[in-house]
């Protein structure tokens, strides 16, 4: 494989499977002191967490659920008025808050750690790179970033307020009273965070796939009414029942998949470039060699 026959270093020998393995290692190592670090730093300010971060969606007083409930009276439309009222949780196994905290300092861990464990494995994946791959791929760790913290954000003020006052509300009859247990409240929280985050990674995934020809513009534009559908339909499962809430969250979606499209037409377009270049080299190679 290219990985394991890049040198490191100008005048250095090759490293062998073992030494990739020790190096890898090292990698995954100093990955996961940064999760553990940031994991601790979460655990340590628990208060700030919990009440400022975690709990804060379910409250009224929260950023996103008053901004609707003020777009709701504009508009004259009462359900984008969500999370009036604030949600009550409760603990049901004795160790339960003690193993949510280190469960939430986990989440927190990751999402926090995420650009030094993408740089890691970048720092390790380099030398297997050609110098103008390395070149357009010098800014995948820092665009990755970004757009995982866009997503978690997204996840967090958008859709977040929207799912917990969807699914705290919703009843299948008048006699069945909804008791969230914490475990589930951060559960449904954290999985939409990091769902985001991971979506929101789609153009980096789209510019991957395209350079390894399993998707292409074409097939993309060609299914662009399927994700539409598919999104609203996504839209209109977490959000309440009004056009301009599903909307609000499908917009960012579709620029997103419009986003990428864009990317892997670039991608096309300098893999045609490249394609061309090598053609015209080596013709210019058979010519002087003919001659």
């Amino acid at each position: 494989m290219a990985l394991f026959s890049k040198k490191r270093k100008k005048g250095e020998k090759e490293m062998s499977f073992l030494q990739h393995l020790e190096e890898l290692r090292w990698h995954i190592i100093r990955s996961i002191l940064a999760i553990v670090f940031f994991m601790i730093l979460a655990f340590i300010f628990k208060n700030f967490l919990f009440d400022h971060v975690i709990l804060a969606p379910k409250n009224p007083a929260f950023f996103t659920n008053r901004l609707l409930c003020h777009l709701g009276e504009v508009l004259n439309t009462p359900a984008l008025c969500i999370n009036t009222k604030p949600l009550n949780l409760i603990n049901i196994n004795m160790s339960g808050q003690l193993t949510t905290h280190f469960a939430v300092a986990m989440v927190a861990g990751l999402i926090l750690a995420f650009p030094v464990v993408l740089w890691e494995f970048w720092k390790f994946f380099r030398p297997a790179l050609k110098p103008k791959e390395a070149k357009y791929a010098q800014g995948t760790v820092f665009a990755a970033s970004g757009l995982f913290f866009i997503g978690v954000l997204f996840g967090y003020f958008m859709l977040s307020p929207l799912s917990i006052h969807f699914l705290s509300t919703y009843e299948i009859s008048a006699e069945v009273t909804n008791q969230i247990n914490i475990r589930s409240y951060i559960s449904t929280l954290s999985s939409i965070v990091l769902a985001t985050g991971l979506i929101f990674e789609l153009p980096i995934i789209t510019f991957f796939l395209t350079k390894v020809g399993l998707i292409t513009p074409t097939f993309m534009r060609k299914y662009r009414k399927h994700a539409i559908v598919l999104i609203f339909i996504i839209a209109a499962i977490i959000t309440p029942p009004d056009v301009f809430s599903q909307t609000l969250v499908a917009i960012p979606l579709l620029l997103l998949y419009e986003v990428s499209i864009f990317i892997s037409s670039g991608v096309m377009k300098q893999k045609e470039k490249d394609r061309e270049e090598f053609f015209k080299d080596d013709d210019e190679k058979t010519e002087t060699a003919t001659s």
